[in-house]
C-alpha cells in the first residue's frame, strides 16, 4: 500500500512540476530577452545565433525556475489531493502528513542537489558562452538599411543619401549620392545619379550599386595655395560601384577575455579570487602607516629667534601679520595636510574597490548554496500550504506562489544589496531570504499536521487564546423593560 500510495503521489505531482517548470522558464526566459532585445533587433543575426543565445539563456534561468515551479507544483498536488478528499482518506487510514510528504520530499531533495551541481558546474559555461556571444551581437552594426532622406554611413569610407526607393524590394534607387570618404580628405570625392539598382553579390559578401546618368566630382587642393585647388568633374552613363560588407559580420571574440569575471567561475576560483583581493587588502594596509610617516616629518628653524620663542603668540595673528620663519612653516604645514588628506581619500576609495570586489565574489558563492537550498524551502511552503488550503487547478496555486515568489525575490536583492554596500555580512545578506521565510514553513507544516484550519473564521478567533491574550468581551446595551 505504501509503494502505491508513493507512486499515486510522484504521479500527481509530476506532471503540474513539468507543466510549472516550462511555464516558469519561458515567462523568465522572455523577460532575459526583452533586456536585450534593443541589441538584437535589426542586425540580421539568422536563426542560428538566436537558437544559441535562447538556449544559453534558458540554462542560466533554471537555478530561478526550480524554486518558483517546486512551489507551484507542490501547491497543486496537495492542493489536488485536499480538494478531491484524498488526503482526508489517507490520514483515516491511519497515515501522517509527513510520511504523505516524504515522497516529494526525497525527489525535492535531489531537485536541490542537481540544481547545485548544475549552478557550479553548468551555469558557469552558459555564462561564458551567453555573455560572449551577447557582446558580438553588441559589436555588430545594424543590418544595411539605407532609407529615403537620410544619410546612411554604415558602410566604412562611405556616406550614401538617396532620395526616393522604388520596387517591390525596395532596389530601384532616385537621386543617389554617394561620399567618398576612404582617402580621409573630407568631402572631396562625391559621386552623383539620376537613378540605379542596387543588389548583393557573392552570397551577400558586398554590395553592388549600379548607377545610370550621373557625374563624379574630385576635388584636388593644392598645397601651396588653398585657393588654387583643382576640380574635376567626371561624366557617366552606367557605372557599378562594390561595396565590402564585411564590417556586418559577426565577430568572434576570444573566451578567454571573459574567464576572470566571477559569472564564469565556480566555487573554488571564486574563493582563490576573494582570497588574492583580501590579500591585497591586508598588503595595502600594511604600506599606509610607511606612506603616512612621510607625512609628519618636523622641520627645523631657528629657536633663537624672537619669532620662534612666541611661535604660539605668533599663530593668532593673521598670517600676513607673521614673521617669514613661521609663514613658512605654517604654509609648508598646509600643503603636507593637504597631500595628506588627498593620499588618505585615494587609498580609502581604493580599498573600497577592492572590498566590494571581493564582496560579490563571496556572493556568487553563497548564491550558489542559497538558490539550491531555496528548493526545500519552497516545497516546506507549498506542499503544508496545499494541504490547508485544499484547492488544485492553476487558480489559488498560483496566486499564492506568486505572492511568495515575489517576497523571496524582493528580499533576496536586499540581501544581495545589503551585502554589496556592506550594510550588513555578506552570508547574512544571502541567507536573508531563507531565513525569513524558513518560520513561514515550519509554521504551515505545523498548521498542516493537526489538520488546523488556517483560512477558517474559528481559527482565528481562537489565535489570541493560544497566544495568551485575553478575548475581547463583546459589550451590550441594557434592555429596558
Amino acid at each position: 500500500m505504501i509503494k502505491k500510495l508513493d507512486k499515486l503521489i510522484l504521479k500527481a505531482f509530476a506532471g503540474p512540476f513539468l507543466l510549472t517548470f516550462a511555464v516558469v522558464q519561458f515567462i523568465l526566459l522572455t523577460h532575459t530577452l526583452l533586456k536585450y532585445l534593443d541589441d538584437i533587433i535589426g542586425k540580421d543575426l539568422g536563426t542560428g545565433v538566436l537558437l544559441q543565445l535562447l538556449f544559453y539563456f534558458s540554462v542560466l534561468i533554471v537555478p530561478v525556475s526550480l524554486p518558483l515551479a517546486v512551489l507551484l507544483s507542490s501547491l497543486m498536488t496537495y492542493g489536488n489531493l485536499g480538494e478531491h478528499h484524498e488526503l482526508t482518506a489517507i490520514k483515516a487510514s491511519g497515515i501522517a502528513l509527513t510520511r504523505i510528504l516524504r515522497p516529494v520530499l526525497l525527489v525535492t531533495v535531489g531537485l536541490a542537489v542537481g540544481a547545485f551541481w548544475f549552478n557550479e558546474t553548468i551555469v558557469p559555461k552558459a555564462n561564458l558562452e551567453a555573455y560572449s556571444l551577447l557582446w558580438d551581437v553588441r559589436q555588430q552594426k545594424l543590418a544595411l538599411d539605407i532609407r529615403e532622406g537620410v544619410f546612411y554611413n554604415g558602410i566604412p569610407g562611405y556616406t550614401i543619401k538617396v532620395d526616393k526607393k522604388t520596387g517591390e524590394n525596395g532596389d530601384r534607387l532616385h537621386g543617389v549620392m554617394i561620399y567618398d570618404h576612404t582617402q580621409k580628405s573630407g568631402n572631396a570625392t562625391v559621386m552623383l545619379a539620376d537613378s540605379g539598382r542596387m543588389f548583393t553579390r557573392f552570397n551577400g559578401a558586398y554590395l553592388g550599386l549600379e548607377l545610370f546618368h550621373g557625374h563624379n566630382y574630385v576635388e584636388q587642393p593644392d598645397a601651396q595655395n588653398r585657393a588654387g585647388a583643382s576640380f574635376i568633374r567626371q561624366g557617366f552613363d552606367h557605372n557599378v560601384v562594390t561595396f565590402s560588407l564585411a564590417s556586418f559580420d559577426l565577430g568572434h571574440t576570444q573566451k578567454e577575455l571573459f574567464q576572470t569575471n566571477r559569472m564564469m567561475l565556480n566555487i573554488p576560483q571564486l574563493h582563490k579570487a576573494s582570497d588574492s583581493l583580501q590579500t591585497r587588502i591586508q598588503k595595502e594596509q600594511e604600506i599606509i602607516p610607511r606612506q603616512m610617516n612621510a607625512y609628519y616629518t618636523f622641520l627645523r628653524f631657528d629657536t633663537t629667534s624672537q619669532a620662534a620663542n612666541k611661535r604660539v603668540i605668533a599663530l593668532k595673528v593673521p598670517t600676513t601679520r607673521l614673521p617669514a620663519t613661521t609663514a613658512t612653516m605654517l604654509q609648508q604645514a598646509a600643503n603636507r595636510a593637504r597631500n595628506m588628506r588627498a593620499y588618505a581619500n585615494t587609498t580609502a576609495e581604493r580599498l573600497d574597490d577592492l572590498a566590494r570586489n571581493s564582496a560579490l565574489f563571496r556572493i556568487e558563492v553563497y548564491r550558489k548554496y542559497s538558490q539550491s537550498v531555496a528548493v526545500l524551502l519552497m516545497f516546506l511552503i507549498g506542499a503544508p500550504l496545499g494541504a490547508i488550503i485544499k484547492k488544485g487547478g492553476l487558480g489559488v496555486p498560483i496566486l499564492v506562489s506568486i505572492l511568495f515568489f515575489i517576497i523571496y525575490y524582493v528580499l533576496s536583492i536586499m540581501g544581495e544589496k545589503y551585502g554589496r554596500e556592506f550594510v550588513m555580512p555578506v552570508g547574512l545578506g544571502m541567507w536573508m531570504s531563507n531565513l525569513v521565510l524558513l518560520p513561514a514553513g515550519l509554521f504551515f507544516l505545523y498548521q498542516a499536521y493537526n489538520d488546523s484550519g488556517l483560512l477558517e473564521m474559528d481559527f482565528w478567533r481562537r489565535l489570541p487564546q493560544r497566544l495568551g491574550i485575553p478575548a475581547l468581551r463583546k459589550i451590550t446595551a441594557p434592555v429596558e423593560e
